[in-house]
């Protein structure tokens, strides 16, 4: 998977390193400001009973 989207980036080594960068970034930035805080809610871990 990584070399496929290596191969499909434009441009030279520099060029796709920055550019794998920014993927990165914008990947775990989905993940932390949209995903996770809509999972969150769904998972049970506040639902704790002790009895």
């Amino acid at each position: 998977m990584y070399s496929w989207i290596w191969r499909h980036l434009p441009g030279g080594t520099p060029s796709k390193t920055m550019q794998a960068l920014i993927l990165v970034v914008a990947v775990a930035a989905l993940l932390l400001f949209v995903v996770f805080p809509w999972v969150e809610p769904r998972l049970p871990f506040n639902d704790v009973t002790v009895d």
